[in-house]
Order: C-alpha cells, then sequence, then structure tokens
C-alpha cells in the first residue's frame, strides 16, 4: 500500500489564493524525495495538508492510510501528527529545557499529555537511553544533558531530528531544513535524513531551495509550480524544467481549517507548561 496518495488535489484560500492545483502523486514506503520551487510555489501547503494542518479544498488526500480529505476528529488528527513528523527551518526546540528533555518531547502523541509532561522531569533509565541512541544517530551523544539554547542552530536542528526518532514517526516531512544553517551543518543534516532513509528504512520528503543538495540526496524530485506539479522524476531530468521561472504570487493565508497548532508548536506549547509545573514543584 501506498504511503501517500493524493489525487486531483486542491487548496483554494478564501481570498481565492491557489496553495496547490490539481496535484495528483503517490509516494511509497521508504522513498526519499526531494521538493522544489520558488518560494510560494505551493510546497508549504503541500507539507500542511499532509500533517492535517489543513485540509483539502477537494481532490483525495491519504497519508498512512487514513484519508486527510474528510474531517478528522481531535484524536485521529493527533494520531496522525505522532505517525508524521514535521522538522522545520526552525528548529523549534524549547530553550531553557535540556536536549535530553526536548528528545523525548516527542512522546507527547504516544503516551499523553500529562504522563509525557511528567516524564520531561522524572526520567526513567530506559528512556534516557532511548534518548541517548537517537542522539547517537545525529552525531550529539555528548550533548545529552546541555541546555537547548547553548546549542548552535545546526546542532538544535539536529536535536529536532532527534525528537522525530524517538517520536516513531513513519514519515519525516523536513520543511527547509537547512535554510538557517551552513554549508557544512547542511550537509551533515541531510547526511543525518541519508542514514534515516536508508539504515531505517524512514520515508523523508524534503521541501529544499537549493537544487545542487537536492540533486545530490534525493532520487526522485518533485517540482511545484504556482501550486502545480511540474515534474516528478530523477535528478537527471531536470534540466529543461523551469524550476525558478516566472510564478504567479502566492500569500498562505494563517486560517486553518484545522485551528490545531503545528506538532512543534504544540510540543514548545505543552512542554512550556510543564516547566512552569515543574518549577511550581520544587516550591511545594
Amino acid at each position: 500500500m501506498s504511503l501517500l496518495r493524493a489525487n486531483n488535489l486542491r487548496k483554494l484560500y478564501p481570498n481565492g489564493t491557489r496553495g496547490l492545483d490539481s496535484l495528483s502523486v503517490t509516494i511509497e514506503p521508504g522513498e526519499m524525495v526531494g521538493v522544489l520551487g520558488s518560494s510560494g510555489a505551493g510546497k508549504t501547503t503541500f507539507f500542511r495538508l499532509l500533517n492535517g494542518t489543513l485540509r483539502p479544498t477537494s481532490g483525495e488526500l491519504e497519508v498512512l492510510g487514513r484519508r486527510l480529505d474528510r474531517h478528522l476528529t481531535p484524536a485521529e488528527l493527533r494520531g496522525l501528527r505522532t505517525r508524521v513528523a514535521l522538522i522545520s527551518q526552525h528548529h523549534n526546540v524549547i530553550p531553557p529545557l535540556s536536549v535530553l528533555q526536548n528528545v523525548l518531547a516527542g512522546r507527547l502523541g504516544r503516551t499523553g499529555t500529562l504522563k509525557a509532561l511528567a516524564g520531561l522531569f522524572r526520567v526513567a533509565e530506559t528512556e534516557r537511553l532511548q534518548a541517548a541512541e537517537a542522539l547517537a544517530l545525529v552525531g550529539l551523544a555528548d550533548k545529552l544533558y546541555a541546555r537547548a539554547e547553548d546549542l548552535s542552530g545546526g546542532q538544535q536542528q539536529r536535536v529536532a531530528i532527534a525528537r522525530a526518532i524517538v517520536q516513531g514517526a513513519e514519515l519525516l516531512l523536513a520543511d527547509e531544513p537547512i535554510a538557517s544553517v551552513d554549508m557544512r551543518n547542511a550537509a551533515l543534516i541531510l547526511d543525518i535524513f541519508l542514514r534515516l532513509n536508508q539504515e531505517i528504512g524512514a520515508t523523508v520528503v524534503m521541501n529544499l531551495h537549493q537544487l545542487d543538495f537536492a540533486i545530490r540526496y534525493c532520487p526522485r524530485i518533485l517540482v511545484l509550480k504556482a501550486g502545480r506539479l511540474i515534474y516528478d522524476g530523477p535528478p537527471e531530468g531536470l534540466k529543461n524544467i523551469d524550476i525558478y521561472g516566472e510564478k504567479e504570487p502566492l500569500v498562505l493565508e494563517e486560517n486553518e481549517d484545522h485551528p490545531a497548532l503545528p506538532p512543534e508548536a504544540l510540543l514548545m506549547e505543552e512542554a512550556e507548561i510543564g516547566l512552569k509545573l515543574g518549577r511550581q514543584d520544587t516550591h511545594d
């Protein structure tokens, strides 16, 4: 069964802007796919549809066996976001917390908010080992107890990837994961995604602006332009594709069909609440 299937997918915003227009694509488990296109081409809209933040205007969309073109209950939406990890350029770590606590925040969707928040401050040995293994995979084994705010941007991005590993996500959506880091860290981060794809079979879909990195790391490339899919194939076929040419201006609206925050924002909000609760406990 395909991991992702979109058929004639459209997203029209209330102001008439086309986020996506008649997009049809299938992605199989274990693929590593790069998504290219200029700013406003529809890449972020595509990702927000895939993790259930937005609902399609029309067409069919199925991710991990769940139809996203139909209404989702809060429980169904939370279940989806447990299986789909969105890793963005903003890292979205919780600065006052340790790296260990940030990584363990990936369990929030699977264990329940209260239990997971309690676990941020009372970490069992098995959980510490799980976080340590994830951090070792991303090259941060020595940063387990460091404060997230003391890390570089590239290191914070790797913490976000380790959190997705602990989350147990089956689909990794990397939304411009190297936009805020230097070239050395960019290659390091993309090497990690490649390892996760090749060694544990994670399906990775990456929204990239850098054509050279997309060609180097992704056997399959999707190109979006003005909300339409204009290319789907191997990197070798890109030579005659106008990726960054003239386009219609697309301005994303902030209103969402599902008002829930994106998963990283939920993690930050919930863990910050837990941090306050933990501080209160120390004074009781």
